[in-house]
């Protein structure tokens, strides 16, 4: 027996469905004409399996594979090959596979690169190359179309390692083959092929280090060397300056500085000085082509060359004045990235403990660094309470840093050590807050709830934040009775089984205790008065403002509204002088809660800025989160796409999947007032995906409230009042409890036209109540406006004449406009033309002004419903469809969207007979025989309407422009 664990081969591939969408299409194109790619990416990412796909995946005609060939390649000219390829394509289209073409020799390359730009589509040849991306690419192939692989996301990761183990490996072993791999599936599968089968199941300690010399050089295809001493002196250093940079790129007036002090000859400047093809120079700053390839030059250097170097560079540092930077090189020249404990003299401990009290906040330096510090502390401590300790400290600053993988696999490494309760709790917090943004939240509650039971008795500031922390996890769930229960006073309850709810969130409108993870944040647990602020410091102000929100939101959730005010305005009114992100976002929330949206727009954006001053990277997407809310609530659809489009992005950065999924949520909620159908659906699928996963409620409920309407805004109430009855109707699927009421106007207005009338007036009793309590600007008018949907026509003009002065006194164009747009719809059915041209004429300017496409076209339909205007081809002529009258014209184009006769009837105010009747003439006057017919018709009338508004865009920029030149 070897003791390593059998590796089986992945059932699928995993992570690479763009770039087997890229390689489809070439193949797809094969029978017709011929193309190039050209794969791109690190050793290790899985080039050669792409190929080997896609050579299985081609039917249409023979594969071949070249290769070099040996002694031949010199000789082999660009006018051969391509004779060669276009005879073997004579008969049936080809695709040509060439594997590690950056292997070959130059002639073999540029007669390969000329024979490729020489290629025509009519030739049929399907050229696929693959080159590693740790290296300049050959300028003879710089001109081919390029597939770039990025290392695997960590869940794609994860997927591999259990395909190849059947899920054998123990979560922490899991977590820390993850981490050591950084994605790239080759590495993955080398480490878990070291292991014996009682490492991978967590039985026997891991190896260390984890990810050896021998493992990155097999992953690398063997360790890089320059051509020259200094050039492998340079690789050496610019690998070693990377060890404190997370690998990304580094000073080269450093690097110059300490080949100097490396060499006693004068060394050359390597900004003046051709480099290895390894690395790259932007600017004054140096980097690795590939990150595997940095790891591989220093695991794979001497360990005496390995120690001068990070000896040199702690001398340049420490020299500069960067103490943290110069103290972690200093710790490195004393022994190998992972000394054994025996090793762990005087010198060790002494640099452990220098480390450590540098990284606890003394000396500036951003939170990476400090979880590298932490690290290496951790690594040359030998008593393992103290290494746990560390390594949990590691932990809480790469969850600060937004890389809670990082964070996952320190904290396995901090399990193999016994450590004390507070210890232990410390890292169930930080266990906890990872999961609340990117995992199971119900496992958050669970763990948060063990934090603050570990932490009570030393630390009872932490346990608080635990509670705090475990509250939102609740609320994620949407678990109402967990939320309470952890808001109460006194120590949070235990329970055994997770916090299950229908989905969830992270949070939105919930407390913010899970971002102050170093003790700033904590509370005494009690619901007594508030210390004056400022009178014990920022401590005691966070203490308060903790506690205000808690009282605040226990109140509000048990319904005592008048309760909830006062607290919440407190936590308001403390932020307002506040400076710290942590802080911010709990004046932002306790805002929201308020309805003060101002305050929260304030808030987020204070807290915003300060987590980018602090490079506090976990904070900023829920900074945005916050500013995207509360542009929605105030109406504001553009401005809250803007800022849920950057969270998303560094919410995905960060690895917060829970908060990215919220701001798909909040992008859905904003394309479907807009004519974008399909960018709803992908948004609402992404954040239902993983809230079902995950047991986001609050995300579900907001991705759910965002289809049903766009259902609302393209004419199909039955759709959107199927989807929105689950939302708000009394039952155990009823949506979010902090949301559910926002959606109430859109279910009441859905309701009616689907003759739901009695579903309508049972929700609308607790509207009315959240209306009364203030928290919504908008929700006095849309209770108006759902009264006159359900009244009867004497009193239903008074309704919508109170609705529309409480949207002026609200602000908010598209609620405005979409009591309008009711208002004059019921107008016009009760035959009062003029006023009604009014109040559509009013909708029409508020949908255009705040972007509603789909509502605008309402708006307008109604309008030619009045005797507007036949609309023109792109021509300036009269379409087909100007034919028809106004009224027919709108059943026209509901029908074209798949409305049955029943639904445009509901959706006009007519009766069924009276559409059969307009259908039948519309079929007559426009020659069409079915359905199917008719929609293709309208669809491209439309399409040629649209056409003709960008040709009117353009010639009216161009006289603007003409104009501004005479």
């Amino acid at each position: 027996m070897t003791g390593e664990t059998t590796v089986r081969t992945a059932v699928r591939i995993h992570g690479r469905s763009t770039q087997r969408k890229a390689l489809r299409a070439l193949l797809d194109e094969l029978p017709t004409h011929g193309g190039q790619l050209l794969l791109a990416g690190e050793p290790g990412l899985g080039r050669t399996t792409l190929l080997q796909w896609a050579a299985r995946s081609f039917r249409a005609g023979p594969v071949l594979h070249l290769g070099p060939g040996p002694g031949r390649a010199a000789h082999v000219t660009a006018e051969q090959l391509l004779g060669t390829l276009r005879t073997a394509t004579a008969a049936a289209p080809a695709l040509v596979c060439a594997d590690d073409v950056h292997l070959w020799d130059g002639p073999a390359r540029a007669a390969l690169g000329r024979a490729a730009r020489r290629l025509h589509t009519a030739d049929r040849v399907g050229l696929l190359l693959s080159v590693a991306s740790d290296r300049a690419v050959d300028p003879e192939l710089a001109p081919l179309p390029v597939v770039h692989l990025d290392p695997l996301a960590p869940p794609r990761a994860a997927a591999l390692l259990d395909d190849v183990t059947d899920g054998a490996a123990a979560p922490a072993v899991r977590e820390q083959l993850l981490a050591e791999a950084e994605g790239n599936p080759a590495l993955l599968l080398a480490l878990v092929r070291r292991l014996s089968p009682a490492e991978l199941r967590g039985h026997r300690p891991l190896p260390r280090p984890l990810a050896d010399a021998g493992a990155l050089a097999e992953t690398a295809g063997g360790a890089p060397s320059g051509p020259s001493d200094h050039a492998r002196d340079l690789l050496l250093t610019v690998a070693a300056a990377g060890q404190a940079e997370d690998g990304t790129d580094v000073d080269a007036g450093l690097v110059h500085d300490a080949l100097r002090r490396l060499r006693p000859a004068p060394a050359p400047d390597p900004r003046a000085e051709p480099l290895p093809e390894q690395l790259v120079l932007a600017g004054d700053r140096l980097r690795f082509r590939s990150p595997l390839v940095r790891r591989t030059v220093h695991a794979a250097a001497t360990v005496e060359r390995r120690r001068a170097v990070h000896r040199a560079l702690a001398d340049v540092w420490e020299g500069g004045g960067h103490r943290l930077t110069g103290l972690l090189h200093r710790s490195w020249s004393l022994g190998g990235p992972e000394p054994r404990p025996a090793s762990s003299d005087r010198l060790a401990a002494e640099a452990a403990d220098r480390l450590a009290a540098a990284a606890d906040g003394a000396v500036p330096a951003s939170h990476r660094l400090r979880a590298t510090a932490y690290t290496r502390a951790a690594e040359l401590t030998a008593d393992g309470a103290r290494r746990a300790e560390r390594y949990t400290a590691a932990a809480e600053q790469a969850l600060l840093a937004g890389c809670p993988e990082r964070a996952r696999s320190l904290l396995a490494a901090a399990r193999e050590h016994a450590a004390p309760a507070a210890v232990r709790g410390r890292a169930e917090l930080v266990r906890g807050v990872t999961e609340l943004r990117d995992g199971p939240v119900g496992d958050a509650h669970q763990s948060l709830l063990l934090a603050a039971s570990l932490l009570a008795t030393e630390a009872p500031a932490e346990a608080a934040n635990a509670a705090l922390a475990a509250a939102d996890a609740a609320w994620a769930a949407g678990d109402l009775a967990a939320c309470l229960a952890t808001l109460a006073p006194g120590p949070p309850p235990r329970t055994e089984n997770p916090a299950h709810g229908t989905d969830g969130t992270d949070g939105t409108e919930g407390t913010e205790g899970t971002e102050g993870m170093e003790g700033t944040d904590g509370t005494d647990g009690t619901d007594g008065p508030a210390a004056t602020d400022g009178a014990r410091g920022p401590a005691a102000r966070t203490a308060a403002v903790v506690r205000d929100h808690r009282v605040g939101m226990r109140a509000l959730l048990e319904g005592r509204l008048d309760r909830a005010g006062t607290p919440l305005a407190q936590v308001v009114e403390r932020g307002r002088t506040e400076e710290r992100p942590e802080a911010l976002l709990r004046s932002a929330a306790a805002a929201l809660l308020l309805g003060d949206v101002d305050a929260a727009r304030s808030g987020g954006a204070r807290a915003l800025a300060a987590a980018r001053q602090l490079g506090s990277d976990a904070l900023v997407p829920k900074a945005l989160e916050y500013l995207a809310y509360a542009e929605l609530r105030a109406g504001r659809h553009p401005q809250a796409r803007t800022h849920a489009e950057e969270g998303l992005r560094t919410a995905l950065r960060a690895g917060q999947g829970n908060t990215a999924a919220h701001h798909r949520a909040v992008l859905a909620l904003a394309a479907s007032i807009e004519e974008e159908p399909d960018v709803v659906t992908r948004h609402v699928t992404a954040a239902l995906d993983t809230a079902r996963r995950h047991g986001l409620a609050q995300a579900a409920t907001l991705a759910q409230w965002a289809a049903a309407r766009a259902d609302l805004g393209r004419g199909r109430p039955f759709d959107a009042a199927d989807r929105l009855g689950l939302l708000v109707l009394p039952g155990p699927g009823r949506g979010h409890f902090a949301v559910w009421r926002l959606v109430v106007p859109c279910f009441v207005e859905a309701a009616v036209l689907a003759s739901r009338h009695e579903d309508a007036r049972t929700v609308l009793p607790d509207f009315a109540d959240w209306a009364g309590f203030g928290a919504d600007p908008q929700a006095a008018a849309q209770l108006a406006r759902c009264h006159a949907l359900l009244a009867p026509a004497e009193h239903a003009d008074d309704l919508y004449r109170r609705a529309l002065a409480r949207h002026e006194e609200a602000g908010g164009d598209f609620e405005r406009a979409r009591t309008a747009l009711l208002y004059g719809k019921w107008l016009r059915r009760r035959r009062r033309p003029r006023e009604a041209r009014g109040r559509l004429g009013t909708a029409l300017a508020g949908f255009e002004r705040c972007g509603a496409g789909v509502w605008a076209a309402q708006a307008r339909d109604e309008l030619r419903a009045l005797g507007a205007a036949p609309q023109e081809d792109g021509a300036g002529k009269p379409n087909r469809l100007g034919r028809l009258t106004p009224q027919q014209l709108r059943i026209a184009r509901h029908v074209a969207e798949g409305a049955t006769n029943r639904e445009v009837a509901l959706a006009l105010g007519v009766s069924t007979r009276t559409v059969d009747y307009h259908l039948r003439k519309v079929f007559a006057a426009l020659g069409v025989r079915s359905r199917l017919e008719l929609a293709r018709l309208v669809g491209q009338a439309e399409q040629a309407q649209d056409a003709q508004g960008a040709r009117g865009v353009r010639r009216a920029g161009h006289h603007e422009k003409t104009g501004a030149q005479h």
